[in-house]
């Protein structure tokens, strides 16, 4: 069988959406099944890449509009994609709206095509594209096979739900358990920050500094903890001066900057809870969340409607969950997570079982196996 995998980018250009077509192709590539994955380049001409033995078509990019990349040459290099490699079934990551305009064109020519759709999250943000792409959207339901969500949350919160609730599968993101292995200088590091932080209650969050992450509600959460707790923020971004400012005189917040990935382990491993504070439905799975809770941590989380968050760390069982925004509810979760020891030992417990059982690389080669076995 031939498989083409339409993202918006694909690694070394990674995101959220982009790790997961990643993954995808990694289980592919394990199987008897040929493959291709069609995105854009980051750069205006088009390139013919192979990324770990994954032929990699990248289309080339001269702007991007309201988060939408645009390429000229697109079009017709999608044409000679499907005219050339003749795929069996196409796995599409939604949203792509651009992309989606030349899909459904193509696919008209090519009926035996099945359509699989990753249906990642709504359009949200861009209220205008929202509504000028809903009968693009409808189209693309009505034409899919299968409509793919990493949580049941994803689908059932979608407006368009009604239109592919009939043909709705759950496929879980995953963290790479390999990647997470710690090595003796990651467990030295994360030694160091616990003995020089043996007296605080360490908490960690890391991210993109910008508005669904919500790192100002960390912050403003941080002038009601007393100081027995340390927090340390890592990642960067354009809120990072902002919050800043926000942070001034609070001797309690560490901005770590951009850090590495043995960094990011050795700080997993050394704090006692994980702060996740991400406001919004941008935010739909929480793949750092995952990882956090690989380590056994316990992690505070506001309430998100129609975003997975709540789906991979369940309240009061992984962690403490809060009303969105709430910087009060926040603090008091973080303080009582830190004094109920027999509640902190059960989340930590729970939180590292939930991940080894539904979110880890392995379960997550099972189910993508499954999916195209049955196809």
């Amino acid at each position: 069988m031939k498989i083409l995998q339409i993202s918006n980018y694909y690694p070394p250009h990674i995101g959220g959406i982009e790790q997961v077509a990643c993954d995808i192709s990694t289980v592919i590539s394990g199987t008897d099944n040929e493959q291709r994955v069609f995105c854009f380049n980051h750069k205006k001409g088009d390139a013919y890449e192979e990324v770990d033995g994954v032929k990699v078509i990248r289309a080339g990019c001269f702007a991007k509009v309201a988060s939408q990349s645009l390429s000229l040459s697109y079009g017709k290099l999608l044409k000679k994609t499907f005219k050339e490699f003749k795929p069996d079934v196409v796995i599409f990551h939604y949203p792509n709206p651009f992309a989606a305009h030349f899909l459904l064109g193509i696919l008209k020519k090519y009926p035996e095509t099945r359509l699989i759709l990753y249906w990642h999250l709504d359009i949200t943000k861009q209220k205008f594209l929202k509504m000028f792409f809903k009968g693009q959207n409808v189209r693309l339901c009505n034409r899919a096979e299968l409509v793919l969500g990493a949580t049941n949350i994803h689908l059932e919160c979608s407006e368009f739900y009604e239109y592919f609730k009939n043909k709705c599968r759950v496929l879980p993101y995953c963290v790479d358990e390999k990647k997470l292995i710690l090595s003796p200088d990651d467990i030295a590091l994360a030694k160091s920050i616990r003995d020089k932080y043996s007296d605080k209650h360490i908490l960690f969050a890391m991210g993109r500094h910008v508005p669904y992450k919500g790192m100002e509600y960390l912050i403003r959460a941080s002038r009601l903890l007393s100081d027995e707790f340390v927090i340390f923020i890592a990642g960067e971004g354009p809120l990072t001066s902002e919050l800043h400012k926000l942070a001034y005189e609070d001797k309690k917040i560490i901005f770590l900057g951009k850090i590495n990935d043995g960094e990011r382990r050795a700080y997993l491993k050394a704090m006692d809870i994980f702060c996740f504070p991400s406001i919004t439905r941008n935010e739909a799975f929480g793949l750092a969340l995952a990882e956090a809770m690989y380590f056994g941590k316990p992690a505070v989380t506001f309430t998100i409607k129609g975003s997975g968050v709540n789906y991979v760390s369940v309240n009061g069982v992984t962690g403490i969950e809060v009303e969105n925004r709430n910087v009060q509810a926040y603090a008091a979760a973080i303080v009582k997570l830190s004094e109920d020891k027999m509640l902190y030992n059960k989340c930590s417990k729970a939180a590292k079982q939930r991940v080894e059982e539904n979110f880890t690389a392995h379960r997550f080669k099972l189910n993508v196996t499954n999916l195209i076995e049955n196809l």
